[in-house]
């Protein structure tokens, strides 16, 4: 009888605990990694934390750390400004889609555009997924090229992919 018991209660805690693990959101899911500190950083300065943990769905074309070490410190330390807010909030949006596209929807797309999609994100401009080289590639409003360098990163409100390079708006 002991045996049961204990075998019921891990059962109960292992699926408790993938039911609120399942149940962040994609801004808690990014909180809780390191390597996104400084997006968290930056939707904290741009207010939008509380819009990222809203009901979406989203995707989320998420920056790493290393890709915002690539933006010169000085621009970046700028953007975090409260003046300029309004700027920062722009950037972020402009690496969200409505809608929750997993790696295989993404694929999916890629195959029926023949190795191209065009997808509309919360700023209101547009922003390129591409096949090219054997990867999955974002190409943003002004040329630059971003590699999706991890995907599927699931919030019970989205999915993140993360990119290794800031994608930017015109």
């Amino acid at each position: 009888m002991k045996k049961l018991v204990f075998i019921l209660t891990a059962v109960i805690t292992l699926t408790a605990s993938q039911f609120a693990s399942a149940q962040k959101t994609i801004v808690d899911v990014a909180v809780g990694n390191e390597d996104f500190s400084t997006l968290v950083t930056a939707l904290k300065a741009a207010d939008l934390v509380s819009a990222l943990q809203g009901n979406g769905p989203f995707t989320v074309f998420a920056p790493n750390n290393a890709a915002f070490g690539k933006v010169d410190s000085e621009t970046l330390g700028m953007l975090l400004k409260p003046e300029n807010k309004d700027a920062l909030a722009g950037i972020l949006t402009y690496h969200v889609v409505s809608g929750k596209l997993a790696a295989a929807d993404v694929v999916a797309a890629l195959k029926k555009g023949n190795g191209s999609v065009t997808l509309e994100t919360l700023n209101g401009q547009s922003i390129t997924v591409m096949q090219k080289d054997g990867k999955i590639w974002l190409q943003d409003q002004k040329g630059s090229y971003s590699e999706i360098i991890a995907t599927d990163v699931m919030g019970s409100n989205g999915v993140i992919h993360v990119i290794d390079t800031v994608v930017m708006p015109e």
